[in-house]
């Protein structure tokens, strides 16, 4: 209850800060591609339950459906404003929205892909769907300071499932088995440290604390083990 609510105060704080930078990020989304502001994706939330998550579009609109659900390190679909709004993380600014209707928290999991959840979720990925889904966690962290060099090469999914994902579960993994508001204030901390620093130029940064104990994790996991979403969740 008490997560919750700081969920919600931060939320509608955050909002109501970021209102300008939302309008000005509107604007240059319609003067850069045709096409609609906001970017519905449908996701896997708590409990195997889909919802729909919204972000700022940074595709052109036209070309959402010809590829994969992954973005690639320098996807064609992309344009150029959208490059930027993505690695300042603009764009997941709407998911505000998602925190206040309570399909989402500030810190959690991030939210995958329905076909990403069913096939490459192991029993470790569906551990991270016990929680609510956020807009931080140690995986996006990691994601967003090492995932460009991941996901090199024409088949971007294959390289994220392959060399991406599994190291992402697994430190989301961590942070359900830790997560405490003193935890996602540290999480919300250090994302924020991210965004400043890539804002300033930075482009290469430490491993997570969390990756011993991730990488622990995966050593001790069987990745044979599928379970679909909504079974055993809670347990897997």
């Amino acid at each position: 209850m008490v997560r919750r609510l700081v969920d919600v105060v931060c939320a509608a704080i955050a909002l109501v800060a970021t209102a300008p930078l939302l309008a000005l990020a509107a604007v240059g989304i319609r003067r850069a591609s045709p096409g609609g502001v906001l970017y519905r994706a449908e996701r896997v939330g708590r409990g195997g339950r889909p919802f729909i998550m919204y972000k700022l579009r940074t595709m052109h609109a036209r070309r959402r459906s010809d590829a994969s659900v992954i973005t690639g390190a320098e996807d064609p679909r992309v344009f150029p404003l959208g490059v930027w709004l993505r690695r300042l993380k603009i764009d997941e600014l709407p998911q505000l929205v998602n925190v206040l209707r309570g399909e989402m928290a500030i810190v959690g999991p991030r939210p995958e892909d329905p076909a990403i959840v069913s096939r490459y979720y192991t029993a470790l990925g569906m551990q991270t769907l016990a929680v609510p889904p956020g807009l931080a966690s140690p995986g996006s962290i990691y994601s967003s300071t090492h995932g460009a060099a991941l996901l090199q090469g024409s088949d971007p999914e294959a390289a994220y499932v392959a060399r991406l994902l599994p190291l992402k579960l697994a430190l989301d993994a961590v942070y359900v088995r830790r997560a405490s508001l003193a935890y996602d204030a540290r999480i919300a901390g250090r994302t924020l440290w991210v965004i400043v620093t890539t804002l300033l130029g930075r482009r290469r940064f430490p491993d997570p604390p969390e990756l011993p104990e991730a990488r622990r994790l995966l050593a001790d996991a069987d990745p044979t083990t599928f379970l679909p979403p909504g079974r055993n969740i809670a347990t897997a």
